[in-house]
Parts: structure tokens; sequence; C-alpha cells
């Protein structure tokens, strides 16, 4: 177990590289939908699919990440145990 005060930050390269990934993945997936050979009222459908799975993937994260940070026991180093 670490010993480090403080929340890690992630780099910059790591943050460019999530959102480029992020982008990437949410464009192949627009152009795959566009690109289908069915109705439009099918391609629509998985529009909204892709978009209720992705909006619930980041308030999931968000949930985690809140319960982690609740859990984790602050750091006060000047502080009488």
């Amino acid at each position: 177990m670490s010993d480090t005060p403080g929340k890690q930050q992630n780099t910059a390269a790591f943050y460019g590289q999530a959102v480029a990934s992020f982008a990437v993945a949410m464009a192949a997936t627009a152009i795959g939908i566009y690109q289908l050979s069915a109705d439009a009222w099918v391609r629509a459908f998985l529009a909204i699919a892709v978009l209720y799975l992705v909006t619930s993937s980041f308030t999931l994260a968000k949930v985690i990440r809140d319960r982690q940070d609740g859990a984790a026991p602050s750091y006060a180093p000047f502080e009488k145990r």
C-alpha cells in the first residue's frame, strides 16, 4: 500500500488518449449505424441505444468514483490518532 499523500492525478497524455479513444469509438459507431443497410427507424433505435449506453456508463463511473472517494480515509498528517 502506498503512503503517498494526496490524490493521484492523471497525466495530460493519459487524459488526451482517453478523450481521443472515446471520440474514435463514438465516430466509428455513428458511421457504422449510418452505413447500415436498414430502415431509418432501425438506425434511429440503434443510435438512441448507443446514447443511452454512453450516459449510463458515465453515471456508473461517477457512482463508483464517488463511492471510492467516500470510503477512502482522509489524509491528515498532523492529526493525532
